[in-house]
């Protein structure tokens, strides 16, 4: 008898690990097809939508996903040639700006600090970056680290102000960062009209900053540069921030479990200043980017708002540095798509608003997939069993008591 209950319990857990390996499974496989199953039925949505608008729904459509790739065109006369190169280099332009704006956003997120204040810090910086490159005289390898150092100082300082200000008076951080922003934009504009102007423009913008101060191009009639291998450097040194340092166990653990971490003795405050100030640490990347690399010198009239689209950039790569680059690139994708999409159809600038909003909404919120597909079973079987019960034939309660009687 031994043996034999011997052998059922191990065949009870034995059956009981099969179950848990289906069940991880199938979680797994939902985990992995999440982020396809948003992505599909936010370009289903978006033709959808444009098939409404357009006479000509596909092709306006496959040039919203296709328009911001280069294409090989032939020629009698210079044979095959790779075509829109612009365009697609304006895509990797913009993915490394909102890399690093993106990064900007994410530490203090994941601190469960909501700081908005990326914008202020990239002017800011990319204000510091042109004064360094403009009256610090030398050669570009000496200039050039210090314009670096100058931005990232300057954006530290900025982003720790409001981390300051929560620590120690419990200010409201979106409140501080948006004010901030507007201090920082207010005194950038100042700054450009009045003591960086060039006398000699005719419009209010800097001088041209030196061409050993300009950051090597890495293609060919594009604004590529070498940010483009410096942004994953960013994401190496944001994730080892995070993951392998004590003030990034600090940060997450803050984030996590901020009563937790008051009861275990982790300086909280600390932890919320120095992810906001992380945070500005790597906006001003994005400000030497502007500076340095891109407009080789600052108008003053720079359009704010791109601190927000790094905060978009952000939930799509849900506060991880390593998804980070690529978010940037699916958003940075789809907005020059998004403009193709407006100049070469007939569909309008408010229609291909609308869809871009639509497909970043379906990706942000691809982890309410699995809650709505378990709550639609949970509806379905409930249905069932009112339909089993109503199926069910009523016995009258005078035939019960006779047969009990007779029994």
């Amino acid at each position: 008898m031994s043996g034999q209950s011997a052998a059922k319990s191990g065949a009870a857990s034995e059956t009981a690990h099969e179950l848990i390996a289906r069940q991880q499974r199938r979680q797994d496989l939902q985990q992995r097809l999440r982020l396809p199953l948003a992505i599909l039925g936010s370009l289903l949505a978006g033709f959808i939508i444009t098939a409404m608008v357009s006479k000509e729904p596909v092709q306006a459509f496959l040039t919203l996903i296709t328009g911001a790739l280069p294409r090989w065109q032939w020629s009698q006369a210079d044979g095959w040639r790779l075509m829109r190169m612009v365009r697609f280099g304006a895509v990797i332009e913009d993915a490394v700006t909102l890399t690093f704006l993106g990064l900007a956003v994410a530490l203090p997120f994941r601190a469960r600090q909501f700081s908005l204040g990326a914008d202020g810090q990239m002017f800011l910086a990319a204000l510091a970056a042109t004064a360094v490159s403009l009256y610090v005289p030398g050669p570009g390898y000496l200039v050039l680290p210090l314009v670096f150092a100058a931005a990232c100082a300057t954006g530290f300082a900025w982003g720790a102000l409001p981390g300051m200000l929560k620590t120690r008076y419990q200010a409201n951080e979106i409140v501080t960062t948006l004010m901030l922003n507007l201090i920082a934009i207010q005194f950038y504009r100042l700054a450009v009209s009045g003591w960086l102007r060039d006398p000699d423009a005719g419009f209010l913008v800097t001088p041209l900053l030196r061409d050993q101060l300009v950051l090597p191009l890495l293609m060919d009639k594009t604004n590529v540069t070498v940010m483009l291998l410096i942004a994953p450097l960013a994401v190496l040194l944001a994730w080892l921030l995070l993951m392998r340092t004590t003030w990034g166990y600090e940060i997450r653990l803050v984030g996590q479990a901020p009563a937790f971490a008051r009861q275990a003795g982790v300086p909280v405050g600390r932890a919320v200043w120095l992810s906001m100030a992380f945070g500005g640490f790597f906006a001003a990347f994005a400000g030497v980017h502007i500076s340095n690399a891109l407009l080789k010198r600052l108008p003053v009239d720079l359009t704010p708002g791109l601190g927000y689209e790094g905060l978009v950039v952000a939930l799509l790569a849900r506060n991880e540095p390593r998804a980070i680059p690529l978010a940037a690139f699916l958003y940075a994708y789809l907005r020059t798509g998004a403009q193709a999409m407006e100049r070469t159809t007939d569909v309008s600038r408010e229609v291909v608003l609308v869809i871009q909003a639509l497909m970043i909404l379906f990706v942000v919120s691809e982890r309410l997939l699995p809650g709505m597909v378990e709550a639609w079973q949970q509806c379905w079987l409930r249905c069932r069993q009112l339909l089993s019960k109503q199926a069910v034939p009523s016995v009258p309660t005078a035939a019960v008591s006779e047969a009990r009687d007779e029994s």
